[in-house]
């Protein structure tokens, strides 16, 4: 079993986008964010990309597209030399019931059981507190909240949700930085 760095996309990888990222047009690396991805390519933990795209649910978005614009940025992050080892989607609306919209673990555990990943060994990265929550349902060692897409006005909720939290950092390349530091 692997270890795995589970990233949420939007706020994360990319930038956020209100209006939703409805094509490639739409698609703004962060600063920083595919030279994380790049370092943290060399070392053991697995990569997976989670992503609600409610977007698709909602009707204003297919399926198919929102799975083109994943596959274009995994192969931007391989161009520069970083690895996204699965690429996981919620198509689902919030009023769904599914079991893979964050909060809820689905994503999480499903890419634990086809990627073989030792959740009890692996974080989670996100910009909202339902990306904690899917880490913590999940069973995932630590959650780090970024300050990146929704992360401030996240971060203020965090004492609130009492959610076992990895810390707040600024960026991805912080907590990377953080993590990946033998202690």
């Amino acid at each position: 079993m692997f270890p795995a760095v589970f990233l949420d996309r939007d706020g994360v990888i990319i930038e956020n986008v209100h209006t939703y990222v409805r094509s490639w047009d739409d698609v703004a690396f962060l600063p920083g964010s595919l030279e994380a991805l790049a370092r943290l390519a060399a070392g053991p933990y697995k990569v997976v990309m989670v992503t609600n795209q409610s977007a698709v649910g909602r009707g204003i978005l297919q399926l198919a597209q929102a799975e083109a614009i994943n596959v274009r940025i995994v192969e931007t992050i391989h161009q520069l030399g970083g690895r996204v080892d699965g690429a996981y989607i919620c198509p689902h609306g919030p009023q769904d019931g599914c079991d893979c919209r964050k909060p809820l673990p689905g994503l999480l555990l499903r890419a634990a059981a086809e990627l073989d990943i030792d959740l009890a060994n692996s974080i989670m990265v996100g910009d909202a507190l339902t990306d904690l929550q899917a880490g913590q349902a999940a069973g995932v060692k630590r959650s780090f909240l970024v300050l990146t897409g929704r992360g401030q006005e996240q971060a203020a909720l965090l004492g609130a949700a009492q959610l076992a939290s990895g810390g707040v950092f600024p960026d991805l390349a912080a907590v990377l930085a953080e993590w990946l530091t033998p202690h």
